[in-house]
């Protein structure tokens, strides 16, 4: 006979992973609370992976997500959340130790504990819609955060969720607070060591050596894919990724494949012991800014890699758009359409690739990625004539092609001519140095002043006045105060005219200006360069931070 209380809270998954003749674990039973307001709980679960169980009371029940690196204290950064099976409200105060053999196995401490509520409406309701805002009152945590359901890719896909900072930031925590417990005080070790309550499950330790084929299986029941035992030996890690030399027209020849340029952000993701790192092209994580696309490439068939490629976001026609990928990196906007393509790979499990023809890379890349449209892609390269692909490309909307030697090694940090780029249209990144009031019916500000490094000093290039929402409005508004200064950082200003298109800022425009210090890079769509060396018809297309300020110079075609 069914269980009332078990079938009626959801809790049908954690019991069926449990033998309760076995088991210390408290039963599948829904408290009865009549509490103004719920608890919540964050649990240090030192497993095969450490990672944060994030617990949350409703309905008598613990509604609970994995978070791998816990609650983010930083306005607007974003962590995977995956929801996992409810656990009974008296699991709240476990801590202790859990034996090998059982279901997650490893040390459990009570890291955080304290109230929650939901403003404006039910908890239940909240979870139902896939948005909720949460405040907690905790011993440690206090402040506001916000979880966000992902929109499922498919029918295998796990229930992903994000949890973003909302409110103001928090400092912190030192070395000490942050390994201590809410409830006893104790460390992981000392809880480790202590060894007072350990909980067992139904999960069997394995008592016969694994055949070799289930050995070639991951956690995620795929089959490993194995790279040639013949290639040298290197581990998996961050390399400066080969760089494009740009070019007016495609070069064409049997020698030469084409991929499609993607409008979006370089990434060379790095995987290791199970886990994914994303690094940009000046060594910044933005494993943080992507924690779907981390996850999803923890799903690989190996052990470890190192792949190059671009994180991007798709509209509607299923072109990669960075206003799209902009937009995505607010808080509360749908981040349906985020992506990885991979187009190289650089190592895979203790084997270097970075020698062997392009190519090769990329056909032992297609084996590990696979052909499916998910959140991981593979970017497949087009033969033919370099030439008609650019007039169709351009025909189409996108942004242009990547020309590349077949025959080629992957060359880190090098920009030796074996990658080019062509572009359909004028588009760079530049420096923002300050901002014109607004006009009219405008808030916040007018435009945006920006510019490029030459001979490390900050030129000015352009007024920016088009491309912006008024979310976009407000936070740049909001990140411009944290950088206001009272001199102008731009070398080549003032001008003596506006110019013909009226980009030019004379001495007495200035004094309507603020400036700010010169460390935001944008992204920038335009038609040409003009004579006075100034954009004409600028357009805002995004912030982006996947390199350093000062590496912002003019970009110059060459032949």
């Amino acid at each position: 006979m069914k269980d009332p209380a078990t079938e009626s809270t959801g809790l049908r998954a954690y019991k069926v992973k449990r033998n309760f003749r076995q088991t210390a674990e408290p039963k599948p039973r829904r408290a009865k609370r009549h509490a103004s307001r719920l608890l919540f709980v964050i649990q240090k679960h030192a497993a095969s992976r450490l990672h944060y169980d994030f617990r949350l009371e409703m309905d008598g029940v613990l509604k609970s997500w994995a978070v791998p690196k816990g609650l983010p204290i930083t306005r607007g950064e974003r962590r995977l959340a995956v929801h996992v099976e409810d656990h009974p409200f008296d699991y709240a105060r476990f801590e202790g130790t859990i034996p090998e053999g059982n279901y997650g196995a490893g040390t459990v401490m009570v890291w955080d504990i304290g109230e929650y509520e939901v403003k404006g409406v039910e908890p239940r309701q909240a979870l139902k819609e896939g948005k909720i805002h949460l405040t907690l009152t905790g011993k440690k945590l206090q402040g506001e955060w916000t979880l966000v359901r992902l929109k499922a890719r498919d029918a295998e896909d796990k229930d992903n969720w994000l949890i973003f900072k909302s409110g103001t930031d928090l400092k912190p925590f030192p070395a000490k607070r942050e390994d201590q417990s809410a409830l006893s005080g104790r460390s992981m070790a000392q809880i480790s060591g202590a060894n007072d309550a350990q909980w067992q499950s139904n999960r069997a330790v394995r008592s016969v050596k694994p055949s070799a084929a289930a050995k070639k299986k991951e956690s995620t029941g795929k089959t490993k894919i194995k790279p040639d035992s013949s290639l040298p030996s290197a581990k998996a890690a961050f390399v400066p990724p080969m760089k494009c030399r740009l070019r007016p027209e495609p070069p064409v020849g049997e020698n030469w494949i084409y991929e499609i340029k993607f409008d979006g952000f370089r990434a060379l993701a790095v995987k290791t012991a199970g886990e994914v790192e994303l690094f940009s092209r000046a060594h910044k994580s933005l494993t943080a800014r992507f924690p779907e696309v981390a996850a999803a490439l923890e799903d690989l068939p190996c052990e470890e890699a190192a792949i190059d490629g671009e994180v991007v976001a798709l509209d509607d026609s299923g072109r990669s758009s960075f206003q799209q990928l902009q937009m995505s990196q607010m808080p509360g906007e749908s981040r349906d359409r985020l992506c990885y393509y991979a187009f190289d790979l650089l190592q895979q499990d203790g084997k270097d690739f970075r020698n062997l023809s392009l190519d090769a890379r990329k056909a032992q890349l297609e084996k590990l990625v696979g052909k499916k449209n998910g959140v991981i892609r593979f970017s497949s390269s087009i033969e033919g004539d370099g030439v008609r692909l650019l007039a169709e490309v351009r025909r189409r909307g996108l942004e242009g092609i990547i020309a590349k030697d077949r025959h080629s090694k992957y060359e880190s940090g090098q920009r030796s001519g074996s990658w080019t780029k062509i572009k359909c249209d004028n588009q760079q990144e530049f420096v923002i140095g300050g901002y014109t009031a607004p006009q009219g019916t405008r808030g916040f500000f007018g435009a945006v002043l920006v510019g490029y490094f030459q001979d490390k000093q900050l030129l000015f290039a352009s007024k920016v006045g088009t491309g912006f929402n008024h979310k976009l409005l407000e936070h740049l508004f909001r990140e411009f105060q944290k950088r206001r200064r009272t001199d102008c950082p731009f070398a080549n200003l003032p001008e003596r005219r506006t110019g013909r298109w009226g980009q030019g800022l004379t001495a007495g425009e200035m004094k309507k200006c603020t400036w700010v210090q010169p460390d935001l890079i944008c992204q920038i769509r335009f038609t040409e360069w003009t004579r006075d060396g100034h954009l004409r018809h600028p357009a805002f297309l995004g912030l982006r931070d996947d390199k350093a300020a000062k590496e912002v110079i003019r970009e110059k075609t060459t032949e």
